[in-house]
């Protein structure tokens, strides 16, 4: 495969605010690729410099060959972009919504009408074509949005949290979609915060923080980079049991995080847990809490950051709307 996404150096500022802190990755032609991290990490303002909604102020980017300084209206032509937020003609049916949106795009009657059979097949909306999108439940709006972004044929389709606010089953549902658009050979830019469905969907994902990526790699790659257990313990002294703790051969690291004191083991925890809960005993401090457990990917959130990513999620996201506002 090769990059069907390329960027380099890309920094983007709201006045005295910086969203993007000159960060760089690829994504590779016909993957799931996404980028996870809480609200205000900087995904959308990343996601909006790439389909020319936000200018391009440092950096160097292509998209499915294109330079996106010189070249915007190749770009616009390669892609498809499903926003955060809702934007539907609430007083079209199905049928008109995706025909309007092709009529936008100058595309042919026939070839129009053809598409538009094609994306109700796609979204399981034939039996909906009719009917007004605001009676159309929220799974069936979102796979609407997809599906018109994918009117064009675009090389890339763009996801911002596609699925935020759904129940978990609509939510499933939502991710089968999505599986299936990349079946058909479009790649896909996912933009969330959800664990889960980056854990689920993703071929590759980049972790972002703060406007920074703070770790990439597949699902299975970031999770096994913390070792094969995970034991969070809670004691009388953190500081003082991690000094003990690095010493003991099977424990990768030590570190105070929100979540008590982290260790990372590279062997089998089950076997180790005895040692370590030894260890403690004879330097005469209190165990609190044990929990051990397989890493995942919001434990390697919590190990390279040192907190929850969902304990930030609202407070980052009301500082960058501030920001942007600004």
């Amino acid at each position: 495969m090769s990059a069907i996404i390329d960027v380099k150096n890309l920094q983007h500022r709201y006045g005295d605010f910086t969203a993007v802190k000159g960060i760089d990755f690829s994504v590779e032609e016909g993957e799931i690729f996404s980028f996870l991290g809480p609200n205000g990490a900087g995904k959308s303002t990343t996601i909006n410099v790439l389909v020319t909604l936000l200018p391009l102020q440092t950096g160097d980017v292509r998209i499915a060959g294109y330079d996106l300084k010189k070249e915007k209206k190749s770009i616009r032509k390669s892609i498809g972009i499903v926003f955060q937020d809702e934007v539907l003609d609430r007083d079209l049916t199905a049928e008109e919504t995706l025909d309007f949106h092709g009529r936008i795009y100058a595309l042919p009657r026939e070839e129009r009408e053809k598409r538009i059979e094609e994306m109700l097949e796609l979204a399981e909306l034939v039996d909906k074509r009719k009917e007004l999108v605001k009676n159309l439940s929220g799974g069936m709006k979102r796979r609407l949005e997809i599906a018109r972004g994918l009117m064009t044929r675009p090389k890339i389709l763009f996801l911002d949290e596609p699925t935020i606010g759904l129940d978990p089953q609509t939510r499933m549902r939502i991710w089968e979609y999505i599986r299936k658009v990349n079946e058909e050979g479009t790649t896909i830019f996912l933009t969330t915060h959800y664990m889960d469905e980056a854990d689920s969907l993703s071929d590759r994902i980049n972790i972002i923080d703060h406007g920074e990526i703070i770790a990439r790699g597949t699902a299975e790659e970031l999770k096994n980079s913390l070792g094969k257990d995970m034991v969070y313990l809670e004691t009388g002294d953190n500081k003082k049991v991690a000094d003990i703790l690095t010493s003991i051969n099977g424990v990768s690291s030590a570190k105070i995080t929100a979540r008590g004191l982290e260790l990372s083991l590279n062997t089998d925890g089950t076997s180790l847990l005895p040692r370590i809960i030894e260890h403690i005993n004879k330097a005469g401090i209190e165990i609190q809490r044990v929990n051990m457990k397989k890493p995942t990917l919001d434990d390697v959130f919590v190990h390279y950051t040192g907190r929850e990513l969902r304990d930030e999620s609202t407070k980052n996201g009301a500082g960058f709307r501030k920001a942007r506002r600004r």
